[in-house]
């Protein structure tokens, strides 16, 4: 009869051949994924803000002959992923609900039947980068305007206006958020008879 160390470690050397297994999880997850963007903003000045997009994420199937499913795992910080879904025994999943502006980190692991999970995937990043931040314009009372900036969470963006398009002035600075946006009130604008607008990312 086996004693209760010769146990232990009969256990341990069975989870650690199921890992070498299933660590064979996809390292390239980043050169086959890809993306179906169910709604695909097309940021313009003075349009509407984006509304949330979903993303469909596929990757190659890991040969463990034990794998039940995968779980992938997703944040806006590199490493951090403070949400995460089952997918099941399949290899593509639709995230939805995320935000325009906002980069999201990426990664899978595999679940095998004992209910073990493989390491992390290679993390991948969407969107890549983003060509800056955009803005909205709405008149509130007292003949004010509220710009709303959206872009890349984090960001500190310059709020410029000018009434002949030649000479630009910084009337604010804001920082965007973890929601992807920023409100900013021009208090001066029923000063004007013309005022335009524009918004500079300070970190491109």
């Amino acid at each position: 009869m086996k004693n209760i160390s010769e146990q232990k470690a009969g256990r341990t050397n069975a989870v650690s051949a199921w890992a070498s297994r299933i660590t064979g999880l996809t390292s390239a997850l980043a050169g086959i994924l890809f993306c179906a963007l169910l709604y695909n903003p097309a940021p313009s000045f003075g349009a509407t803000l984006p509304a949330p997009y979903s993303l469909t994420l596929a990757w190659n199937p890991n040969p463990a002959p034990d794998v039940a499913g995968y779980r992938v795992y997703y944040g806006t910080a590199s490493g951090d992923y403070t949400n995460s879904v089952a997918a099941g025994n399949v290899t593509t999943l639709t995230v939805p609900g995320l935000l325009s502006g906002v980069i999201y980190y990426f990664a899978i692991t595999a679940v095998g039947t004992n209910g073990l999970a493989s390491d992390f995937s290679n993390e991948i990043s969407y969107p890549q980068a983003l060509s800056g931040a955009f803005m909205q314009i709405t008149a509130v009372a007292g003949g004010q305007f509220m710009l709303t900036v959206t872009g890349l969470a984090g960001h500190t963006n310059n709020i410029e206006a000018t009434q002949d398009l030649k000479t630009w002035t910084v009337i604010g600075t804001v920082t965007i958020g973890a929601g992807g946006s920023v409100n900013f009130t021009d208090t001066n604008a029923a000063n004007f008879q013309n005022r335009f607008y524009r918004t500079r990312d300070t970190q491109p």
